[in-house]
This record gives structure tokens, C-alpha cells and sequence, in this order.
């Protein structure tokens, strides 16, 4: 349908906004897409919302062709289900909560796996009704500490979630490879970039996950790829473990003066200083760093834990989050670190934590206790020897041998992942990228089935948990990456399968025959099954109004102006700059075809089910 920008409901604005971080964020504001309602919570305007809503019919489509079928829950849910799986307290402060005026617990949904379940358990009874998959495009909610870069970690946003319903593993298996190949043709026909890379299933659970990245710098996601075809989120890398080695001949241990050397490279100079060893310097990969974290379980409890990685590594936070999910981690402080004499910063070792400490104990059904348990790096195999803390002020122990000296109570993937590290396949060394997250697919099995009680009889007549799969993709996060992708420092250039219009037709010059034929153009496009938007503005000079063009960012630009005088208009494709003057009387037909090669060009006509097709 046609629209004139004279009447649209849409401002441009030629500053950045304040609180933009990236690019995309400032253009989707200053082009009149979005507006910023709250910290991270934004209203989507005429623009937006036409864009939304193309992005969100190309997953509609996609879904609906590998079988799933659409149905939409309230966004704002009952407590209950959510406390049936633990949920209410997994998710910590990042759940939105709230009571009614009869004081009963309500949230905002951040997900909602425990409602579709609960629907198949209301509904179906038996395995002749499986398999099932059902999906909805809905608002989801969730309290971020920090918002971010505009859509793309939002309070509020817009997901496409759904969830497969088998009797068995081999029919998740197969529901899971139907969703993964309708993932890929949905970002293909957007014309996004993707990597496919695997994941931590963190709270959600389950047996195996992926998510889809978009590689882009400005992504919150470290991920790595090896010349082999490894792939995956740093959180889920695991490192592979050398081979123990032997302890015999191995110096014995012994604690050293080590002065102010709090840090590993203040260490590593003062053990090759006082300290030499005869085949050659100490290096910080000889060092053994202890790293106290306090862990806040989602019930509330709070519990230090030190983690042990060489010292030539940093902890990766996330890879550890991951690792200890549901909990919720940060640096201990310190409060907590006083509360413990025998962990002294800066010259912590194991002789004090974990299975090592003389408080150690075990509990009436086995468990350890009375000591702070102790995690190490895969790396620190038995056999290994390091320089670390002693647990007094300016004193190290050296040749402190694993296996010999000291124990763990078991490892964790902590220690950050480095360019270069070998794939843990074998299939060579990794290479590290930063991407934006845009979808995520998990088997999550019998979790969820279990806990609200989803069974089926099968064909014996017996009762039988169903298993599931859950399958995301973050609509508004989406859009989100394809503005920062496609647009440049002037600004949008949607790819033609989502642009809000086809064609954006601009006059120019005061003249009353250059609007009566830019209105004509504009009528014949639209006859012609093109969404066009037509800048009649009268009293706006041609350079705002082609700084507004570029701005929005409509795939085909259509000049009417002094040309017309010689019978042709001036066209052009926004996103490779390319222009041609094309005669007035040809001037539809060559539009429509060249937003016909835009649209193949984009990947929009991979699916054979656009208007063009």
C-alpha cells in the first residue's frame, strides 16, 4: 500500500542518541524505527514494526513448513508451574515477579517451556498423538543487570519459540534435525550470516545444544572455529587433558620467600631471581593461579569456591557461570575472604582448600565438608609440578606436585580460551570470533516432562515420559543484526526480502510537474505489487531528503527531479550505491525487476514463497 512521508508517522533525527553503543542501535533510533521507553525497553514505531513483522513471517513460514503449528500463551504467567521445576528461584533477579491484588506470585515469562508442556498434558494422552511440535512468536521478559546495545540485550523482546513432543530419542533426534534445517533456511533467506557452533545447555538442560551466532564484532559471544570444522560457544570448549606423567625423581616440595608477589608476574621475576632453576627460567605457565568466586545458588545460599588454573590464564567468568549453572557467580569479597584466616590473598594454595585442608570432613551421607571445595583445570593432570601460594604473606611453595602434595575435588572448564589452543577434536588449532546470538535449539529431553508430569501410554498400554526439544530464535535480536550488518555510516540498507518498503521514491526541486510525476511512479509501482513510500514533502530540500533515504535505508531509491525535463528518472540501489537513469515510461518495469534481483540476491526467493517468486 502506498504511503507519503507528508503523512507517515515518522521523525528523523540527525543526532546520535545518547545512550547508543552501536551502530545499529543509533540508526534504528535516528531513522524513526524504535523509540526508547525505559532502559532497555524500547516502542516500535510505523518503520520497526513493518520490519518486525516481515522478519517474523519469514520464521511463520519456515516453521509451518517443517510441521510445526503456531498457537500464543499470555506473556503474564502463574507462579506455579514455575516452582514445579525450580524455576521460580533458578532464574534468580533476572525473573520478572509480581502479585496480584489477591496476593497470589505472577511473572513475566522469560521462556516458556513449562506452559507448553503443560497445554500436551491437558490435551493429548496417547503416542498415536506424537510427534508434536508447536510454536509461538510472543514477548518475552526478562530483568538484565545490564541492557545493552539496544535490541540486541533488551529488557523486553521478541522471541519465536518452540518445542517438539517425541516418544522416544530417536523421535527427538529426528525433530531436532527438522527444527536445525528450518533455522538455516529462515537465516538464509534473511540474509544473515551464521555459524552453527555448539553450546552449554546451562538451566535450560538436556542432553545436546546449538546455537546459531551472526559473527560481529560487536556480539557478546566468544566463539571458535578450527581449520578442521569444530565449532563452538568459548563457554562449551572443553580442553583437552595431556597424559598424567610420573612423580618419581620430581624435586620435593619446598616453601620459599617470595616478597611482594602478589601477582604472577611479580612472582615469576622473583623466583627467577631468588629462586633459579638449572634448565631454564620459571615461566607463568609454571605457576598455579587459585582463584576464590562466590557461588549464589538460586535457593539463596551463598558458597566460596576456589578454582586452580595456570597461571599464565585468566578465569573466564562465563565459561566458569557456565560450568556451575544455575548459580550465579562473581569475585569473592572482602567480607567473605575474612571470614576464611587461612586463605591469604595473594598467596593462596591448595594445602587449604578442598580434599588439602585439615578441616575437611564428610557429612552423614558422604558428602565433603568444613572446607571450601577446590576445582582445578583440566590441565593440572598428576605429575605436573608448579610454583603457588604457601597461605602466609610473601612465601610460595615450589615443585608442589599434583597427585603427591595435593588433591581436587574435581575439575572445571574455567580458564580462558586462547587463540590458538588446539580443538579439542584434534582437528587443529582454534580461532576466536565474537558473534551476536540469533537462535538456539536444545534436546532437552524428559526435564520438564518429568517435573509436571507429561506422559503418554504407548504401544503397550504402558505409561511413558515424553521427551522434548525447545528451539529459540530472538526475532527482535535478529532485526537487530541486520541493521548493524547491512547498514554503513550514512545509514540502513535492508536487504530486500525485510525492508519496510520496496521502494522509496524522493522528489525534488519546487516544481508542480516533478511531484504530479514522482505521485504518478508512485501509483504505478504500487499497481505493480510494490510497497513504496513517497517523500511528497514539499518544503524539505533535496539533501535532507536524500540524507533521510539513505538514512532509512529502502533497497531502491527513485529520484524524480531535474531529469524529468529530459524524460528519465534517476535510480538507485541503496546498498551498492549503484545509479542509472532510466526513462520515465520504463521506469516501473526496470524497478520491479531490479527489486526482483535484489531479492535473489538477498536469499529472500530461497524459499520460492515471496511475491516475486
Amino acid at each position: 500500500m502506498l504511503k507519503t512521508l507528508s503523512s507517515y508517522f515518522v521523525r528523523t533525527l540527525r543526532e546520535d542518541p545518547a545512550d547508543a553503543e552501536v551502530r545499529s542501535h543509533r540508526l534504528l533510533v535516528r531513522a524513526g524505527y524504535i523509540r526508547r521507553t525505559a532502559p532497555g525497553i524500547y516502542t516500535w514505531l510505523p518503520l520497526g514494526l513493518r520490519v518486525l513483522r516481515k522478519v517474523e513471517a519469514v520464521v511463520r513460514e519456515e516453521m509451518e513448513r517443517m510441521g510445526g503449528q503456531e498457537v500464543l500463551f499470555p506473556a503474564l504467567l502463574p507462579a506455579d508451574p514455575y516452582k514445579a521445576t525450580d524455576r521460580w528461584d533458578e532464574y534468580g533477579p533476572t525473573l520478572f515477579k509480581l502479585q496480584d491484588r489477591k496476593k497470589a506470585d505472577y511473572l513475566l515469562a522469560p521462556t516458556h517451556e513449562e506452559m507448553f508442556t503443560l497445554l500436551v498434558k491437558d490435551l493429548y494422552s496417547s503416542y498415536k498423538d506424537l510427534p508434536l511440535t508447536l510454536f509461538q512468536i510472543q514477548t518475552k521478559y526478562r530483568d538484565e543487570a545490564r541492557p545493552r546495545a539496544g535490541l540486541i540485550r533488551g529488557r523486553e523482546f521478541v522471541m519465536k519459540d518452540a518445542y517438539s513432543f517425541d516418544l522416544d530419542e530417536e523421535g527427538l533426534a529426528a525433530s531436532y534435525d527438522a527444527e536445525r534445517a528450518a533455522y538455516q533456511a529462515i537465516f538464509t533467506r534473511l540474509g544473515l550470516e551464521y555459524v552453527i557452533v555448539t553450546a552449554m545447555s546451562g538451566p535450560m538442560g538436556g542432553s545436546r545444544s546449538e546455537e546459531f551466532l551472526h559473527p560481529s564484532p560487536i556480539g557478546e559471544d566468544t566463539f571458535v572455529r578450527s581449520p578442521g570444522g569444530y565449532a563452538a560457544n568459548a563457554e562449551a570448549v572443553t580442553t583437552p587433558a595431556p597424559e598424567p606423567l610420573p612423580i618419581e625423581g620430581l624435586p620435593e616440595a619446598v616453601v620459599l620467600d617470595t616478597p611482594d608477589s602478589t601477582t604472577i608476574a611479580t612472582l615469576v621475576d622473583r623466583a627467577n631471581e631468588w629462586h633459579p632453576r638449572a634448565d631454564r627460567p620459571w615461566r607463568a605457565s609454571d605457576t598455579l593461579k587459585n582463584v576464590v568466586v562466590a557461588l549464589t545458588h538460586p535457593h539463596g545460599e551463598r558458597e566460596l569456591l576456589v578454582v586452580g588454573v595456570p597461571g599464565d590464564r585468566e578465569v573466564d567468568m562465563r565459561r566458569l557461570e557456565a560450568a556451575v549453572s544455575p548459580a550465579e557467580v562473581e569475585m569473592a569479597t572482602p567480607e567473605d575472604l575474612s571470614a576464611h584466616p587461612e586463605l591469604v590473598p595473594g598467596y593462596i594454595g591448595p594445602q587449604a582448600v578442598g580434599p588439602n585442608s585439615p578441616e575437611r570432613t564428610t557429612d552423614e551421607d558422604g558428602s565433603p565438608t568444613g572446607s571450601i571445595r577446590y576445582l582445578l583445570d583440566p590441565r593440572v593432570v598428576d605429575g605436573t609440578a608448579w610454583i603457588t601460594g604457601a597461605n602466609a604473606v610473601d612465601r610460595h611453595v615450589f615443585w608442589l606436585v599434583k597427585g603427591r602434595d595435593f588433591e581436587a575435588d574435581g575439575t572445571v572448564e574455567a580458564a580462558e580460551v586462547r587463540e590458538g589452543d588446539p580443538a579439542p577434536d584434534g582437528s587443529g588449532p582454534l580461532h576466536l570470533e565474537r558473534g551476536i546470538e540469533i537462535g538456539h535449539i536444545f534436546q532437552l529431553g524428559r526435564k520438564y516432562a518429568k517435573a509436571l508430569g507429561l506422559t503418554v501410554l504407548d504401544q503397550d498400554g504402558k505409561s511413558r515420559v515424553v521427551t522434548m526439544g525447545s528451539y529459540g530464535i530472538g526475532i527482535s535480536r535478529v532485526l537487530s543484526a541486520l541493521a548493524e550488518s547491512t547498514s554503513d555510516d550514512r545509514g540502513l540498507a535492508w536487504p530486500a526480502g525485510i525492508a519496510p518498503f520496496d521502494v522509496h521514491v524522493v522528489a525534488t526541486g519546487k516544481s508542480g510537474d516533478v511531484f504530479e510525476a514522482a505521485a504518478g511512479l508512485a501509483r504505478r509501482l504500487d499497481a505493480a505489487g510494490l510497497d513504496v513510500l513517497s517523500d511528497d514533502r514539499p518544503k524539505v530540500s533535496a539533501g535532507v531528503k536524500f540524507a533521510d533515504a539513505e538514512l532509512i535505508g529502502i533497497p531502491i531509491t527513485v529520484v524524480v527531479g531535474r531529469g524529468l525535463a529530459s524524460g528519465v528518472v534517476e535510480v538507485r540501489t541503496r546498498a551498492t550505491g549503484e545509479r542509472e537513469e532510466v526513462p520515465v515510461s520504463e521506469a516501473a518495469d526496470r524497478i520491479r525487476a531490479l527489486h526482483a534481483d535484489l531479492l535473489r540476491a538477498s536469499g529472500a526467493l530461497a524459499a520460492g514463497t515471496t511475491k516475486e517468486a
